[in-house]
């Protein structure tokens, strides 16, 4: 009877000593290659860049815009470097505004303070067929890519460059709004139409293959709707969607109905609406204002929502060097922090930047990450 026994109690302490141990093992790397586990998407928080195409306007336009708009036109006074230097620098959130055009193109190819000021002629891009991207027609129309498609091949290429890197998100504001016209004849801009949300889609798909993109569909999953899955915390895990890039309309009006009417199938989707956080449709959201809406971002991360807000605006805190609002958007738990200061404007003198602690491309999300999130390598 001793026998069986003797063979039982090694190995209960076996047992013993893996259950003591169990907490005490080192983690496994994290990140590419590694073992990131569960963390999610919306658990992290990175830094993004708005209106990421932009070049400002040059001097003999920006003095007669000043002349003009007044202290207004200071909000035109920033250039961002292309694309891919910006992700190269960390950024994972990039900004495009897209004009609809005539079918040839060429709606926007003669500004007419070109020919009345002297100006350098525009990129001949505006000529050919299809979406573009730039800031606002006949006065700030300077872009790093002008095609949106082009945009989009930019994004493509340092993504196929850089195989496992952190899902990119490319927020998109799709613009035909007027401008004040001193009896100059102004082009009136094309409006955005269940037609030409369509040739967005279609621009997007030209692009992007459905393998690279993270579309609405694939958050839902096998949920009744996409707020369920992402008020049950079911965004995708983090090392899941490495390598892929999603999109985001921020338009909360019409347009984003004409968008919602013309792809009404969530499934047929290439792109996430902002939409109130009640509606079926609920997982990404822009509040810019990361001081006086604190509470409501806080509120939407903590109920499992993707927030996108603004560091800086205008070029206000670059000339001031008041770090107020950046301080609060970083703390804010948003998971896009915008800054048109990826790198400080030596004009003003400020110093002023926007840049994530660390030196990955993410960070832990200051709300909604776990403990462990720490020991998870957020490069890439």
């Amino acid at each position: 009877m001793d026998r069986p026994r003797r063979r039982l109690v090694p190995a209960l302490l076996a047992v013993v000593l893996v259950a003591l141990t169990a907490g005490c093992r080192t983690p496994r790397p994290d990140g590419p290659g590694g073992h990131s586990g569960a963390l999610r998407l919306n658990e992290i928080q990175v830094l993004a860049s708005h209106n990421s195409y932009h070049v400002e306007p040059e001097p003999t336009l920006f003095q007669a815009l000043l002349a003009f708009l007044g202290a207004q036109a200071e909000g035109f006074e920033y250039t961002h470097r292309p694309l891919a230097e910006q992700f190269d620098a960390g950024v994972r959130a990039v900004e495009l505004d897209v004009f609809a055009d005539d079918p040839a193109g060429g709606r926007y190819a003669s500004p007419v303070l070109v020919p009345a000021l002297g100006l350098a002629p525009v990129d001949p891009a505006f000529g050919q067929p299809g979406l573009k991207v730039f800031h606002v027609q006949e006065v700030d129309y300077r872009s790093t890519c002008t095609l949106f498609t082009d945009c989009l091949g930019q994004v493509r290429a340092w993504s196929d460059a850089h195989p496992g890197h952190l899902p990119i998100t490319i927020q998109i504001e799709a613009k035909d709004g007027g401008i004040p016209d001193p009896g100059l004849g102004f082009v009136t801009p094309v409006p955005w139409t269940s037609d030409t949300f369509a040739a967005l889609e279609t621009e997007i798909r030209s692009v992007f293959p459905d393998d690279r993109v993270l579309a609405p569909a694939d958050v839902r999953g096998r949920s009744d709707t996409l707020r369920d899955a992402v008020t049950a915390g079911r965004w995708p895990r983090l090392d899941a969607a490495r390598g892929q890039v999603l999109f985001v309309l921020d338009d909360k009006g019409a347009k984003r109905d004409a968008y919602r009417a013309e792809v009404p199938d969530l499934a047929d989707r290439s792109i996430f609406v902002d939409v109130p956080e009640a509606d079926p449709d609920a997982a990404i959201t822009v509040v810019n204002d990361p001081i006086g809406d604190a509470a409501r971002i806080r509120a939407l991360v903590d109920a499992g929502f993707v927030v996108r807000t603004r560091a800086d605006a205008d070029t206000v805190q670059a000339r001031s060097g008041d770090t107020t609002q950046r301080d609060a958007a970083l703390a804010s738990g948003a998971q896009y922090v915008s800054t048109d200061y990826v790198w400080p404007d030596d004009r003003f003198g400020t110093g002023y930047v926007v840049d994530l602690p660390g030196d990955a491309a993410a960070r832990c999300n200051p709300v909604s990450a776990p403990r462990w999130c720490e020991r998870v390598d957020l490069r890439g």
